[in-house]
């Protein structure tokens, strides 16, 4: 499985899990004098989260460090594109938020466990 972010590949394969959330419609409600109850207007749809899990290792903690880094500067507010295998894509991604959820050595150097949660601007 080949997993990229706008072209480069900074994360590992294993036990990776990409989780799309469902598409928000949005609509806006007003009161209007004279007309009893609410007009609602449509808005369409709107944006969605989705949630990537996995597993960084490295060889030591300087090199996770560097990749920790190089995956946080993606948290700009700029848009990219996640593609997974080559035949899942995911357009217009913001990248929210990049959380270690566990931290470990192994015998080969060191090891977390992450997740990230973008927001598909646009649908």
């Amino acid at each position: 499985m080949s997993v990229t972010l706008d072209g480069q590949k900074i994360f590992d394969e294993e036990e990776l899990k990409v989780e799309p959330g469902s598409v928000r419609q949005d609509s806006l409600e007003r009161a209007v004098p004279g007309l009893d109850g609410l007009l609602s207007i449509d808005l369409g749809k709107r944006s969605r989260k989705i949630k990537q899990r996995g597993v960084l290792r490295a060889r030591s903690q300087s090199q996770m460090n560097h990749r920790i880094t190089a995956i946080s500067a993606f948290i700009n507010g700029n848009t990219y594109k996640l593609v997974i295998s080559g035949d899942r894509e995911f357009d217009n991604l913001r990248m929210d938020t990049f959380r270690v959820t566990d931290e470990r050595t192994s015998g080969n150097g060191v090891v977390i466990d992450y997740e990230i949660v973008y927001t598909q601007l646009l649908v």
